[in-house]
């Protein structure tokens, strides 16, 4: 969610603050906490994933239909008034994963429940390929994209064999070529990301085709493009897209509310504490300022009164003026040689969740899946960082840090 403003003092800018909820909202508890550390969000973002990670043995699309129902009316009931723009997640459908590239009865159904917050014009491609545009309410020139990536998730079996499914890829350059032509800033939101997972080494979710055409697209418009938010690791997390050697777009992956473990198999410690996130931006430019995240201590509220907490804000933990690309940047090259600074990261990752200390393999991992999104890049990351040095992390990163530079 995003949200109120507060203007600074030099009253040329406006420095606005908000939510970020993502990937499953699972009951009105979570929703009336969000609403008590904030009350009159700007606007909310939703990146999906309501439904239980369970089989489709366990679920039908009525089930599907019924939990995304319910999850809008609570969000609508808690916030009303308050503009909303959700995505799909690819627990959001029966079967699971299978989310089509054309017109379905989920689509059609869901885009129904969600006219309250959607334009007519937004309400037709989603139930087109799940993906929609929206100018933000209220603020002239800037503008919210909200992807249906899972319909490049290597789970699903509907869209493998296609260049572009649903023709998205298409439609999103024309939105983007049409925003630089009209001064706008634009925020991309979706469920999937690209790139890699950050808690397992070579695991991804887009097919690697996909991958490549979405960086593409990133690095052609990434002038226009201000901010992108995604879900799905259930993590902590963001990444720093690059044009050959030059910091270009960032992206924040955000944790989940739902305490769920993973089941990789490989994945240590794969759970979380449930979080939720506020995000200052300049309303005036969308550009990002920063970023607290509340969480709910699953330990402590077995023991005690149960309770939101804040647990960190991104400036004063990673010791940076904002959190724009020159900033995400400086934090990741400091994780390289301050190996404190890195471990807080690591708690951060999973909400407080996991406390042990992150090892170098460990530390490569992370550092690969912030900075390297393609897979020739992550695939020489690893196995550079891996090599056999007495002191690998930061003998190689400092290597690699020193040639990002920032635009």
């Amino acid at each position: 969610m995003e949200s109120s403003s507060n203007p600074e003092s030099s009253g040329t800018s406006q420095t606005n603050t908000g939510i970020l909820t993502t990937t499953q909202v699972p009951n009105r508890i979570s929703l009336q906490a969000m609403k008590q550390i904030l009350p009159n969000p700007d606007f909310i973002i939703w990146t999906g994933d309501d439904t239980p990670h369970v089989s489709d043995d366990d679920t039908t699309e009525d089930i599907v239909l019924m939990i995304i129902q319910n999850v809008t009316e609570i969000i609508s009931s808690t916030f009303p008034g308050v503009q909303v723009y959700p995505a799909l997640g690819n627990h959001d459908y029966y079967p699971t994963n299978q989310l089509p590239p054309n017109t379905s009865h989920i689509y059609n159904a869901v885009a129904k429940m969600w006219s309250e917050w959607l334009q007519n014009s937004s309400q037709q491609t989603f139930q087109e390929g799940g993906y929609y545009t929206e100018t933000i309410k209220g603020q002239s020139g800037h503008r919210i994209v909200s992807l249906n990536t899972n319909l490049y998730y290597k789970s699903n079996k509907q869209t493998g064999d296609l260049e572009d499914p649903a023709e998205q890829f298409e439609w999103l350059e024309k939105i983007l070529k049409n925003a630089s032509a009209e001064n706008e800033k634009v925020y991309i939101i979706g469920h999937v990301p690209p790139g890699f997972f950050e808690k397992l080494r070579n695991e991804y979710w887009f097919r690697k085709n996909f991958n490549k055409h979405y960086i593409d697209v990133i690095q052609k418009y990434h002038e226009v493009i201000s901010g992108q938010f995604f879900g799905h690791h259930h993590t902590d997390s963001f990444r720093i897209f690059y044009n050959s050697d030059t910091a270009i777009s960032a992206m924040f992956i955000a944790p989940a509310v739902t305490p769920w473990k993973s089941t990789l198999p490989g994945v240590k410690n794969g759970s979380n504490n449930p979080g939720i996130r506020i995000f200052e931006y300049n309303s005036i430019t969308l550009e990002l300022q920063d970023v607290v995240t509340y969480y709910f201590n699953l330990s402590a509220a077995n023991l005690n009164s149960p309770e939101w907490v804040e647990e960190y804000r991104f400036t004063t933990s990673y010791g940076v003026p904002n959190i724009t690309l020159g900033s995400l940047t400086s934090a990741v090259k400091s994780f390289c040689t301050n190996r404190s600074l890195f471990q807080t990261y690591y708690t951060y990752n999973s909400v407080s969740y996991d406390l042990e200390t992150c090892n170098e393999r460990c530390q490569t991992d992370h550092y690969c899946a912030i900075t390297q999104l393609s897979h020739e890049g992550y695939a020489v990351c690893v196995s550079g960082a891996a090599r056999p040095y007495r002191r690998p992390i930061i003998l190689t990163l400092i290597l690699l840090c020193v040639h990002y530079i920032v635009t």
